[in-house]
């Protein structure tokens, strides 16, 4: 027999909405309990919950988890530690507001083709330093590193669909006058990506992924811009953080501008 408990919401403004996603499961018993036997009650099962919501959009804990394990793609991190908690849920945030704005101004001009998102795949099997250690390039070894990060080739060709989008939009809309020169490129690639490599192991040429660290340049260029952007979206918005574990304390609310999630 299976009992499933509803889904309960508030939604005053300026309330938290404590949603709960939550199944109750039990197994029929094989045989007839005795009739003076007592029933057990069924064991509950947390599946879900809510962390946070975004103007009507919930961000769950699998959400969550999910960012964290996908902080593993992300060049920008140059082999820094796990993705904490708190800063994951700063970039859902700012994705959802990201991505909800996007949907209102133009939603089939930010919509990259599949032929970019392979492209770009292609390029991360190959770049990306803790793919060339686990040797994505080959379908074996991309097949191993995505099991061992508990990633799947949907999950990452999703992630890079968002990738590619925001910085198409980032591009559209903060770019203007902004120039990247060819020495700032060649001192990223020297002093940021190249300490990346272990001794021994192959470096992609500068001229093979000059146009990626232009990509990654001109995100921190545009990050004033940006943030005062994205700061005016969460003052007209709601944004509610349902887990006190998860708040910043560097904003009011526990809202940050979450940077990395835009690289």
């Amino acid at each position: 027999m299976s009992l499933c408990s509803p889904i309960r919401r508030k939604t005053s403004r300026g309330q938290a909405r404590p949603w709960l996603l939550a199944a109750c499961l039990a197994a029929a018993p094989l045989t007839p309990a005795p009739a003076q036997q007592t029933p057990q009650p069924a064991p509950h099962v947390l599946l879900d919950r809510v962390v946070a919501v975004v103007n009507n959009q919930a961000i769950l804990s699998s959400d969550l988890d999910d960012e964290i394990r996908l902080s593993v793609l992300d060049p920008g991190r140059g082999g820094r530690t796990a993705l904490m908690p708190g800063r994951a849920l700063e970039q859902l945030i700012g994705r959802a507001l990201i991505q909800q704005q996007i949907r209102q101004e133009d939603e089939q001009a930010a919509e990259p083709t599949q032929a970019e998102v392979d492209a770009r795949l292609a390029e991360l099997r190959k770049e990306l330093p803790a793919c060339i250690r686990e040797n994505c390039a080959s379908d074996a070894g991309w097949k191993t590193f995505l099991a061992a990060h508990g990633l799947t080739p949907q999950r990452v060709e999703s992630y890079l669909r968002y990738r590619i989008e925001i910085l198409r939009f980032i591009e559209q809309r903060f770019r203007q006058g902004i120039r990247i020169s060819p020495e700032e490129v060649a001192a990223y690639y020297r002093d940021i990506l190249l300490p990346q490599y272990a001794p021994g192991e192959t470096i992609p040429a500068l001229d093979k992924v000059a146009p990626r660290i232009e990509e990654v340049l001109l995100q921190q260029q545009v990050n004033v811009l940006f943030d005062d952007w994205l700061q005016n979206l969460r003052k007209q918005g709601e944004v509610e953080v349902l887990d006190p574990a998860l708040e910043t304390p560097e904003t009011p609310d526990g809202a940050r501008s979450g940077k990395e999630g835009r690289q």
